[in-house]
C-alpha cells in the first residue's frame, strides 16, 4: 500500500538543506553543486547515443521510447505544424496559465466526465504547468502557508507516498494483482494511511510500466478511500487516452469527485501523451481551487510558467470534437501496435504476465529466455549491440535507501510500442537476431 520514494527524489524545504558535495570533473572540483544521477530512461538514452543512436537513424529501433509517435494517424485531426504569435504571446504568460486555456481544460473534464453533476470545474480549478514533471513538482513543493482551509486534507510537502499500482508491486510479482480499493477502505490498509500519517497517494492510471488500469467501480472506491481517510489522491492520467479492450473511451478520477472544491483529488495531464505533442511541454493540474492557488504560487518560484504561444495553440486540441477524433485514432493505431508487439514477444519466448490495458508499454519477464538473457541489465547491453533500445526493469523499482539488496525487477524489461510500426518491426528483428543468432 505504501511505497515511499527514494530519498534522492525528495525536495529540500530550504536552501540550507541542499547538499554541498561538489561536482568532480577532470579539471577538479566545482563547489556549490552536487552530482545528480540520471533517471533510468535518460541513462538508457545516454548509453544509446554514445553508441551512435539518433532519432532518425535508419538502423536503430527505440523501444525504450517514453513518448508516442507524433506522426499523422488515419482519421485523426490534422497535426499542428505551425504556430502563429500575436504581440501578447511574446510576453510571459501567467504562472497559472492563460485563463482561456484553463477554462477550456475545465470544460473538457466537465464534458467527458461530469455531465449532469451539480459541482462543475471552472478555470479556477485548473493550473497550467510546463509539462507533467513540473506539475508534480509544483504539487510536491507547494508552500505550507497555503494550506487550504476549506478542506482538511494535506498535499504532500515531500514526494513521500505512492500507490501500489503506480509501479509493479513486489508483493505480487507473479500475478500482478493488487489490494482492491474495497479492502483498502477497511483495516488494515486504511489504518496504514492513518498510522503513517500519509498526506497523499500518488499514482499513474493507466500505469507505467505495466499498463494496468483502474476504472469503473474500483476507481470510484479509490476516490472514496481518499475522501474517507483525509488523504489526497494525485492521479497522473497522462496515458488515459490509450485504453484497450474496454468500453470506456476515457477514464478519469474526475468522474467520481463529488465536490470539485472539497474532494482531495488532483488530476495531472497534458498534451504530451494524450494529444501526442511531447515537445510542447504543456500540462495541467485539475483540483480544488484553494490547492490550485497554492501550486500556482509554487510555480512562481520553481518554473515561472508554461510556453505562452503553445498554450494558445493547445486550446483547439481540447474541443470535444477534436479530442474524440484523436482518442479514436489512438485506440485504433496503438491497439494494432500493442497486439503486434505482444504476439511477437510471446513468439520469441518472453513471458507477459499481464497484457497492458492502457498506456503504450509491455512489461515483459525474461525468465522464459535462454539463461544468458535473463538479467535485464545484460539484456539491455546486448540489445544495444543490435541497435535496439529497451529499458531495464530495475529503473522502475521503488527501493527507499536501497533497503533491499537486490531489485525485484532484475528480470523484467519495459518495451514501448509508442514508435511507428516500422520501428517496432525493426526492433523485433533486432531482438530475434540477438536471441537466436544471425540467419546464415
Amino acid at each position: 500500500m505504501y511505497l515511499p520514494q527514494p530519498a534522492d527524489l525528495q525536495f529540500p524545504s530550504s536552501l540550507d538543506q541542499l547538499p554541498t558535495r561538489s561536482v568532480v570533473t577532470n579539471a577538479g572540483r566545482i563547489p556549490g553543486f552536487r552530482s545528480v544521477p540520471r533517471t533510468g530512461v535518460i541513462h538508457v538514452m545516454h548509453r544509446a547515443r554514445a553508441l551512435g543512436f539518433t532519432p532518425d537513424h535508419p538502423d536503430w529501433a527505440n523501444l525504450g521510447q517514453g513518448a508516442p509517435s507524433t506522426s499523422g494517424l488515419a482519421d485523426a485531426p490534422r497535426r499542428i505544424e505551425h504556430v502563429t504569435c500575436d504581440c501578447w504571446d511574446q510576453e510571459y504568460a501567467p504562472v497559472a496559465g492563460r485563463q482561456d486555456l484553463r477554462a477550456k481544460v475545465a470544460d473538457f473534464y466537465n464534458h467527458f466526465h461530469r455531465q449532469g453533476k451539480r459541482s462543475q470545474y471552472t478555470w479556477r480549478n485548473v493550473c497550467i504547468a510546463p509539462g507533467g514533471r513540473a506539475a508534480l513538482t509544483r504539487i510536491a513543493r507547494r508552500p505550507r502557508q497555503h494550506q487550504p482551509s476549506a478542506t482538511s486534507f494535506r498535499i504532500i510537502r515531500r514526494t513521500k507516498s505512492c500507490c501500489p499500482f503506480s509501479a509493479p508491486s513486489p508483493r505480487f510479482p507473479s500475478s500482478w494483482t493488487r489490494p482492491t480499493a474495497t479492502a483498502c477502505l477497511r483495516p488494515p490498509w486504511s489504518g496504514k494511511i492513518v498510522s503513517r500519517g500519509l498526506g497523499a497517494l500518488l499514482t499513474s492510471n493507466p500505469s507505467n510500466p505495466t499498463g494496468r488500469l483502474v476504472a469503473g467501480e474500483e476507481l470510484r472506491q479509490w476516490v472514496e478511500l481518499s475522501r474517507a481517510n483525509d488523504c489526497a489522491l494525485i492521479m497522473d492520467e497522462f496515458y488515459s487516452h490509450y485504453l484497450y479492450g474496454r468500453a470506456e473511451r476515457r477514464v478519469s478520477a474526475a468522474a467520481f469527485v463529488e465536490d470539485v472544491d472539497r474532494d482531495p483529488v488532483l488530476v495531472v495531464d497534458g498534451v504530451t501523451k494524450n494529444w501526442r505533442y511531447p515537445g510542447w511541454r504543456v500540462g495541467w493540474i485539475v483540483g480544488p481551487s484553494a490547492v490550485i492557488e497554492a501550486v500556482a504560487s509554487a510555480g512562481s518560484f520553481l518554473d515561472g510558467g508554461a510556453n505562452h504561444p503553445l498554450q494558445r495553440a493547445a486550446i483547439e486540441l481540447l474541443s470535444p470534437e477534436v479530442a474524440e477524433r484523436e482518442i479514436a485514432a489512438i485506440r485504433t493505431e496503438f491497439g494494432r501496435k500493442r497486439d503486434y508487439l505482444l504476439g511477437e514477444l510471446t513468439r520469441l519466448g518472453f513471458v507477459i504476465e499481464a497484457a497492458p490495458e492502457g498506456a503504450f508499454y509491455v512489461w515483459a519477464n525474461l525468465k522464459g529466455l535462454p539463461e544468458e538473457f535473463r538479467d535485464a541489465m545484460v539484456f539491455f547491453e546486448r540489445a544495444l549491440a543490435e541497435k535496439v533500445i529497451v529499458v531495464p526493469g530495475v529503473f522502475f523499482d521503488v527501493n527507499p535507501d536501497r533497503r533491499r539488496p537486490h531489485s525485484c525487477y532484475k528480470d523484467h524489461i519495459r518495451l514501448s510500442f509508442g514508435p511507428d510500426m516500422e520501428v517496432l518491426r525493426r526492433g523485433v528483428a533486432g531482438l530475434e537476431r540477438m536471441l537466436r543468432g544471425p540467419v546464415l
